[in-house]
């Protein structure tokens, strides 16, 4: 009889022991990894409650850095990802956060560097059947799960702003699923997180990033 690996285990759209460890850690990476421009050259994991305890065992690890590459939940190459980052170029810590007890079970915090400079953190939790939930980004409270096509959008916090992007969707005939702002602090930095029913032009960005209050703007295509 041939003997099986735990990440020989298929199921219907992922490759791993569990859908909450390997396929909804591979998604938050993946998410994660989607809000950085240019090649990934630097992820930096702190796991917390859950997580922390079996990260090894049923291969949260391997899924963390397959999602940073983008590899898809049901990739034979989760297996050998610490390979194929090192092939890639990328680096990557392992850091235990501890149990978290006032954070959900399955979290983890990811601080990606891309070879342009730019830099990103983010927290994201496993919420079971491989699905996930973007928590923060750079400090800011959001939800952002990667069920539907997005559009994230980094701005300052002034007036005309949200009418301005609103109108841009208008023009391009995007029918809104959810839009949602986010901010620490009045009149600092916000997100604006659009999830939308159908596709997104990539013609939208530069338009969207044409209004002088609005710092970047991110298609996250599921």
């Amino acid at each position: 009889m041939k003997e099986i690996s735990i990440f020989d285990v298929i199921g219907p759209t992922m490759i791993g022991p569990s859908s909450s460890h390997t396929a909804g850690a591979l998604r938050i990476a993946l998410l994660a990894g989607k809000l950085v421009r240019g090649r990934i050259v630097r992820a930096d994991f702190t796991l917390y409650g859950s997580f922390a305890q079996t990260y090894k065992g049923h291969g949260t690890d391997r899924a963390l850095v397959a999602g940073v590459l983008g590899f898809s939940t049901d990739d034979p190459r989760i297996r050998d990802s610490f390979s194929h980052a090192e092939q890639a170029g990328l680096a990557y810590s392992f850091t235990i956060g501890g149990l978290g007890r006032d954070l959900h079970p399955n979290t983890v915090d990811i601080t990606l560097q891309s070879d342009t400079g730019q830099s990103v953190s983010v927290r994201g939790v496993s919420t079971g059947g491989g699905s996930c939930l973007i928590e923060r980004i750079d400090g800011v409270a959001v939800s952002l799960s990667g069920d539907y096509n997005t559009l994230l959008i980094r701005q300052q916090d002034t007036p005309g702003v949200v009418a301005y992007i609103t109108g841009v969707l208008s023009d391009y005939g995007i029918n809104i699923a959810f839009m949602r702002m986010y901010r620490e602090t009045k009149g600092q930095t916000a997100y604006t997180i659009i999830e939308v029913d159908g596709g997104l032009s990539d013609a939208i960005v530069p338009r969207i990033e044409g209004h002088p209050a609005i710092d970047s703007a991110l298609l996250i295509q599921i």
